[in-house]
């Protein structure tokens, strides 16, 4: 079953070799239990190495499937490497057990005695595969660093990005309010002049109304004079002259 998985699929994102003890974090990563305490100390807050997510448990459980899983991944390979030191020269037919510092490839017993590795050196195949590894793996590190300084900086940009849109959102309803207000104030302020105006008015429509009240009874005193004098005009000669006189 686990040969269906490669070996990155076992692998600590922290030591980046297969898991011992993995342990699964509530964010569902999984990491050595050795390597997840020492991370955790460096960094002095217990965090997922690999999402950054905070850690409630101070003791993660172990994944025992992920861990069974592991054990039979190393069976396998372990297999695998014992199948492959088996390979044989295409040159003499004889296994590579030997690997040339020189010309950096594997070689055969009969080949490191030939004219071609004359004065050569040699290392068993499987030390020069160690040292391969060992020199990958310090080639990881800085790489590893790196990555990890890339993550806090994005973490970092993406709280900032955060704060940038909240603090936005803030000021654009301090904004409104503010507006608001001034709203008010001017629906205030026209309320309060329309009402001046109509009071203003309805003074003004009272005194014209009361004027125009005395005209028409001015008005009226005068029509009832002329009508007087109009009817005295018309009686006769001599009763208009003893009216008068009268």
């Amino acid at each position: 079953m686990a040969s269906k998985f490669s070996e990155e699929d076992f692998s600590c994102p922290v030591c980046c070799e297969i898991f011992m003890d993995p342990v699964l974090l509530l964010c569902s990563h999984s990491v050595c239990k050795v390597c997840l305490q020492k991370f955790w100390e460096t960094k002095g807050s217990r965090e997922c190495p690999v999402c950054r997510r905070k850690s409630s448990m101070e003791k993660p459980p172990i994944c025992l499937a992920l861990k069974n899983l592991c054990e039979t991944f190393l069976q396998e390979r372990s297999q695998r490497s014992s199948s492959a030191s088996e390979t044989v020269c295409s040159l003499h037919s004889e296994k590579l057990k030997l690997f040339c510092l020189d010309d950096q490839q594997p070689v055969c017993w009969v080949c490191r005695d030939s004219k071609i590795h004359t004065n050569h050196k040699f290392c068993p195949i499987d030390e020069a595969l160690t040292d391969c590894k060992e020199e990958l793996k310090t080639a990881l590190k800085p790489l590893q660093e790196k990555q990890e300084i890339l993550e806090d900086c994005k973490l970092n940009w993406s709280q900032t990005a955060e704060h940038i849109k909240i603090q936005a959102q803030h000021t654009e309803r301090q904004i409104k309010e503010e507006f608001e207000k001034l709203h008010q104030v001017l629906r205030d302020g026209e309320a309060a002049r329309i009402a001046a105006l109509r009071e203003e008015e309805e003074q003004k429509s009272q005194m014209m109304k009361e004027k125009i009240e005395k005209l028409s009874r001015d008005i009226s005193s005068l029509s009832d004079t002329i009508r007087g004098v109009e009817e005295e005009m018309r009686a006769e000669d001599v009763s208009f002259l003893q009216v008068r006189i009268i």
